[in-house]
């Protein structure tokens, strides 16, 4: 999974005031690359076009520009103020306006006509989402900028000049202001009863007085900040790029900028959130309930993390037909193992058993990051049965920092940049490790990284003959729906899920995403309170306890993103069987995941279209 904002593409990819976690799923492309061919046919115009306002937009957010490995306005951050937002709304309309009245749809190529849909879906989604601007929380225990703050400009932000490093001081000068910005907008949600439950705000203080923690704010080992401002003045010496006495300097005014400005802002952050707690829910249901436009902000966010019309009345239904069937096949292999007990019994053996779990010390902890980069490199010497694209950048598997490290948290994937300079990362939690049970490492290995995330994303950075923006797409139900889909494709492939506690690994992980569809919608719209979903999700898992929690309380903050993975899953398993049917002996496994992977990140209808586009173009073949 990836614990990110939802919803259109374009709304997040341009989003220059939502308080995301940070989404670094964006690339780089040329005019030149689109429009050299036939510069005056209509859909090269366009493309054009695209790339033109494209750039315009990416101008005006530093953080996406440093996300794409760019130097442009590296010593500033984004605007996040509320006006900020209508503002980007409005620049999206005109530029609809001027598209619609500029172009003319009807000449267009079908890829061309996608990006033109594409386009104006993510204003559309913008537009529409201004109405529950409020609704999103600024600060959260998942990902609120205080914490992908610090991963930003450890992660994210080159030292590798002066210049460079000087904008990495300039930047800590201009969080403060973020965040403050933040605040206010945290502030005016309060005011009409729009708060997160209570867990969220002791998420924020902990993660808030981890990051200004040791050196040069207390008297502790060097903080992570305080450590990389000093990692990266020191390389630059030893590169010769700067002399001993000139890096003092400048991590002198790094400290300074770390001491002075950025802990108080996190000290207003920290006392904001301990305001704010007393007056949050324990144990709370979700937004249809606890917010005062609640239904129709979760209809909105289902409709977009979901790319479909479907109710929470559907999605639920959905989600219990798909436990049901997942229990009987979870039967069967109870029974093919010869556990002797039920069901319940099969899950708390498998949940306590020791053998099912890595020991919790550093030396478990780098075992399953070896154990998960072998299955991985298993799977990368099986790719060009099964695609014929390809990704080109790296992968490596990283524990979490510590400051945002969470005991049963999901793993995650943080994509490269485009040039290959930042590989990407399968980020895993490992500060407990009897919540990362080894039935459980193939199948999420395979979901972050190969043939999942990593695969899907990299590919799309890496697309040729299409706009910039899009090889920036995200839909929850596309990209959390191919990493699901990889899961159980990975079972083609050869050298996995050989032990059958690892088969059930992806059982499990199957059951997990259908267990979302129902504890998502009974408390977002049924009205659920956490325990329920937790008592839900416990009678019908293996889940440990820490992870069921943690899973719970994600879905309590990002209404309508759990829903995303099985609906995703479940479309592209219909499209394929489609293909197989009518093509029958033409059928071929690789050309469907091209088609699949190589238009990037789509709403679920416009995946549908393009396959049937790759189906008829076979057929014709």
């Amino acid at each position: 999974m990836r614990a990110i904002a939802a919803g259109s593409t374009l709304a997040l990819a341009l989003s220059l005031a939502l308080p995301l976690s940070l989404s670094p799923w964006v690339a780089v492309a040329s005019v030149s690359d689109v429009a050299a061919q036939q510069p005056d046919d209509e859909s090269s115009r366009l493309n054009a076009w695209f790339e033109t306002y494209y750039e315009t937009a990416l101008q005006m957010s530093p953080i996406q520009l440093s996300s794409l490995g760019r130097k442009e306005r590296n010593d500033s951050l984004n605007d996040m103020s509320e006006q900020a937002n209508r503002d980007q709304v409005a620049w999206l309309e005109a530029s609809v306006r001027e598209m619609e009245a500029n172009f003319d749809y009807a000449s267009l190529d079908a890829e061309t006509r996608v990006s033109w849909d594409l386009w104006k879906r993510g204003y559309e989604s913008m537009r529409d989402g201004m109405a529950f601007s409020m609704n999103g929380y600024v600060f959260h225990q998942m990902g609120g900028m205080h914490s992908a703050f610090p991963t930003f400009m450890i992660n994210v932000h080159k030292a590798d000049d002066e210049q460079s490093y000087q904008a990495y001081i300039a930047r800590l000068k201009a969080a403060p202001a973020m965040f403050d910005q933040l605040l206010e907008r945290g502030r005016a949600a309060s005011a009409q009863g729009i708060r997160p439950p209570r867990f969220a705000f002791e998420g924020v203080i902990d993660q808030s007085r981890k990051v200004i923690a040791g050196a040069p704010f207390d008297d502790g080992p060097d903080s992570a900040l305080w450590a990389d401002a000093q990692a990266k003045a020191d390389a630059l010496v030893e590169q010769g790029k700067l002399t001993a006495e000139r890096a003092a300097q400048l991590k002198a005014e790094a400290r300074v900028a770390l001491v002075e400005q950025l802990k108080p802002a996190y000290e207003r952050i920290i006392a904001w959130s301990e305001q704010e707690r007393p007056r949050a829910l324990e144990n709370p249901s979700g937004v249809g309930t606890t917010h005062p436009n609640g239904a129709a902000y979760y209809a909105y966010r289902l409709r977009e993390n979901t790319t479909t019309a479907m109710t929470a009345d559907e999605v639920h239904q959905l989600g219990l037909d798909e436990v049901a069937r997942l229990r009987d096949e979870m039967e069967a292999l109870k029974t093919r193992v010869g556990f002797d007990g039920d069901l319940l019994a099969f899950f708390t053996f498998l949940d306590t058993d020791k053998r099912f779990k890595y020991p919790d010390t550093d030396a478990g902890r780098q075992a399953y990051i070896d154990d998960a980069t072998a299955a991985i490199d298993n799977i990368r010497q099986h790719l060009p049965e099964y695609f014929g694209l390809l990704p080109k950048a790296g992968l490596e598997v990283r524990r979490v920092e510590a400051f945002r490290e969470q005991p049963g948290a999901a793993q995650h994937y943080y994509r490269g940049t485009p040039d290959g300079s930042r590989p990407g990362i399968y980020y895993a939690h490992l500060s407990d490790m009897n919540a990362m049970p080894k039935t459980e490492l193939e199948v999420i290995a395979y979901h972050e990284g190969l043939p999942g995330h990593h695969m899907q994303i990299s590919i799309a950075q890496e697309l040729q003959g299409v706009p910039t923006f899009r090889t920036q797409q995200f839909h929850t139900a596309y990209t959390e729906g191919w990493g699901l889909y990889s899961e159980w494709l990975a079972k083609e492939m050869s050298g996995t899920y050989q032990d059958p506690y690892s088969e059930y690994g992806r059982l499990m992980s199957e059951m997990w995403r259908a267990i979302r569809l129902v504890v998502d919608t009974g408390m977002h719209a049924k009205g659920w309170t956490e325990q329920q979903a937790v008592d839900y999700f416990r009678q019908n898992s293996s889940i440990p306890q820490a992870a069921i929690e943690s899973e719970i309380r994600r879905y309590l903050i990002m209404p309508g993103q759990a829903t995303a993975y099985k609906v995703g899953m479940i479309r592209i398993q219909a499209l394929r069987r489609k293909a197989e049917a009518e093509l029958g002996d033409r059928f071929d496994i690789r050309g469907f995941h091209d088609a699949v992977l190589g238009g990037g990140a789509l709403p679920l209808d416009l995946l549908e279209q393009r396959v049937d586009r790759w189906i008829a173009e076979k057929k014709a073949g």
